[in-house]
């Protein structure tokens, strides 16, 4: 093993010990020795099993048969999970085929950030994942079930999920993917149309057209953002098949594999005598091996949130320190949008998953030795699946890269570090994408231009106010204050003035969408404003440096000057209307970003 990656999971064990062994007694505590639903009353059973058909009945009353929870976030609403429309009839009759049942537990919500992205619905999208921590819960609370696959792609989805499922660690859990949509419009090109058109240059009808163009068909969309990111993830942590992420939705072998997924579960269940519970999946190991792939791919930033919440559901107190230490030591390797030109599909093509986790193994980035819903090791996942003849078989993925402007290997990196750089300084602490910023823009001193909101900042940049250097601070944008939304709005008016030669950085306690392009961002920083943090002491004007290289976060203002300055209070009144009054219970809960925002920590932490 590389000896940084070594030590990183190392201490990660040694801090968590205490909460990791509580949470393992819990887990522990509520498994039993045969299928739970022995355990129901004659009444309870019933009621669990009143809408089967008479096999699927009889079948569940032998106890031999393995009962598997279907847990779905289909909805017409996201293209990545319209293909999961006709999954459970699919899933329940593989099972069917070897002789186990499937239940629909039950669906989770999942919001599509692309519609929500700059309007008040994006400010549920971090309550919507601990909603879906939730609902999955709730599911799988009926104790009818040996097994659980679980059908998520998107943004908060998929960590939702995945907290949820931990709760429920005594269950082996398996993640089902869709794929990606087939490549449309490029990404860079879609970028230029929203550029001219916030210049005014284009018109709604060609702006339309080109979103249309890209996100054309079911499936995730293509560009690396959150949701593909997520694919990755779940296929280096070994909760999907190898080679499942990146396969294209409504083709026989995406088919092939969503029916092996239904049988590789049953296989792992106490029946079968290859008991694999995902909680003996998902350890210190699992988590070091996720935090060097997102490094390594330059992938969303949303997972500097995402992946603590995630560790502190398994009881793993991960930190931003462990990822910045961990990125600086793993070459980037991929160049997928918005860090390059291409996109996922291209990323497939050129080697995909398997080339990927081939070359960190080799150079001793990824620990080999975890557990898998595939077997034990994560060499499994060096190989790649094919239909021969109709039926699904796996062979060994490339050696070579075959597109070295996508994908290279770990002898020929795009950069000799990973992706993400921890940011610090008197404004806080926060995280920078740096791998999508060009070198010589990671680096800007400028005035302070103070926002509240991105319509401000819009209204700002049309009336011809920004034509300068500037560090636009974006605050009141965090957890606590209303809910975290994307700020996805404000990249193309802040993508025009660096092309116009204008040094331009972003610093704010919110987050920035997956797709975080060009511009310097110093994001998630904490303590947000809301709680009294250095942001709400920030004046126009101010000179802030941002420094990407050496991570630097500061306002140049001295110590007892900045102290003394009065804390501002949100201008702009949040929290009402298109259903946001519902959560403001969760807000007020939220921890900070670094411990992932959650509304769950406070509970998680007990456990120590």
């Amino acid at each position: 093993m590389h000896p940084r990656v070594q030590e990183v999971t190392d201490r990660l064990i040694a801090r968590s010990r205490a909460t990791r062994e509580r949470y393992l007694a819990m887990i522990r505590a509520a498994a039993s020795d045969g299928p739970q639903r022995g355990k129901l009353q004659c009444a309870n059973f019933a009621h669990g099993v009143a809408g089967c058909g008479s096999d699927d009945k009889q079948a569940l009353r032998l106890m031999n048969a393995a009962n598997v929870a279907i847990i779905s976030a289909y909805n017409d609403m996201l293209s990545a999970h319209q293909p999961y429309e006709r999954y459970p009839e699919q899933i329940k009759q593989a099972l069917r085929d070897v002789g186990s049942v499937g239940q629909f537990a039950g669906g989770v919500p999942a919001m599509c950030d692309g519609v929500t992205q700059g309007e008040p619905g994006m400010e549920l999208g971090i309550a919507s994942r601990e909603v879906i921590a939730m609902s999955t819960a709730v599911a799988l609370s009926h104790n009818m079930f040996d097994a659980a696959l679980c059908l998520g792609i998107c943004d908060k989805i998929v960590p939702g999920l995945v907290m949820g499922a931990l709760r429920f660690g005594h269950l082996p859990t398996l993640f089902v993917p869709a794929g990606p949509m087939p490549s449309g419009l490029s990404n860079k090109e879609k970028a230029d149309v929203r550029q001219r058109y916030a210049e005014g240059k284009a018109t709604r009808d060609e702006l339309l057209e080109a979103e249309m163009s890209a996100y054309h068909s079911p499936g995730t969309c293509t560009f690396y953002g959150t949701a593909n990111t997520n694919q990755l993830l779940m296929e280096v942590m070994g909760l999907h098949l190898p080679g499942a992420s990146f396969v294209n939705p409504n083709t026989p072998l995406r088919d092939a594999l969503t029916v092996e997924a239904a049988r590789q579960i049953t296989r792992l269940t106490k029946q079968s005598g290859q008991f694999m519970p995902l909680a003996e999946i998902v350890d210190e190991r699992c988590l070091v091996n996720s935090i060097v792939a997102l490094s390594a791919t330059g992938g969303s930033t949303n997972h500097t949130l995402h992946m603590p919440a995630i560790a502190r559901a398994a009881g793993i107190m991960l930190t931003w320190q462990d990822m910045a230490d961990l990125s600086a030591v793993v070459p980037t390797l991929a160049h997928v949008y918005p860090n390059g030109k291409s996109d996922i599909n291209h990323f497939q093509a050129a080697g995909g998953m398997s080339f990927l986790i081939r070359e960190l193994l080799e150079a001793g980035l990824l620990h080999e030795d975890v557990n898998t819903v595939a077997g034990h090791g994560l060499s499994r996942y060096t190989q790649e699946p094919f239909l021969e003849d109709g039926k699904l078989v796996w062979r060994d993925g490339p050696s070579k890269s075959h597109d070295e402007t996508v994908l290279r290997p770990v002898a020929n990196p795009f950069s000799a570090e990973g992706g993400l750089r921890l940011m610090e300084g008197n404004l806080g602490r926060g995280v920078m994408k740096v791998s999508a910023v060009a070198l010589e823009h990671q680096v800007v001193e400028a005035p302070a231009r103070v926002f509240e909101d991105q319509q401000e900042l819009a209204d700002a940049f049309k009336a011809g106010e920004l034509e300068h250097d500037m560090v636009a601070v974006m605050r009141f944008q965090g957890p606590r204050s209303n809910g975290m939304p994307e700020l996805h709005k404000m990249t193309p008016f802040l993508g025009v003035l660096q092309d116009r030669g204008f040094k331009v950085a972003l610093v704010t306690d919110g987050r920035m969408s997956g797709a975080s392009g060009k511009i310097p961002a110093a994001i998630h920083v904490c303590p947000e404003a809301y709680d009294g943090g250095p942001l709400a002491r920030v004046r126009d004007g101010d000179i802030i440096r941002v420094n990407g290289h050496t991570g630097e976060l500061q306002v140049l203002v001295e110590d007892k000057a900045l102290a003394a300055r009065e804390l501002a209070s949100p201008s702009i009144a949040s929290g009402e209307g298109c259903g946001r009054e519902l959560f403001t219970f969760m807000r007020h809960s939220f921890s900070t970003a670094e411990q992932g925002a959650s509304a769950f920590t406070e509970s998680l932490e007990s456990l120590k």
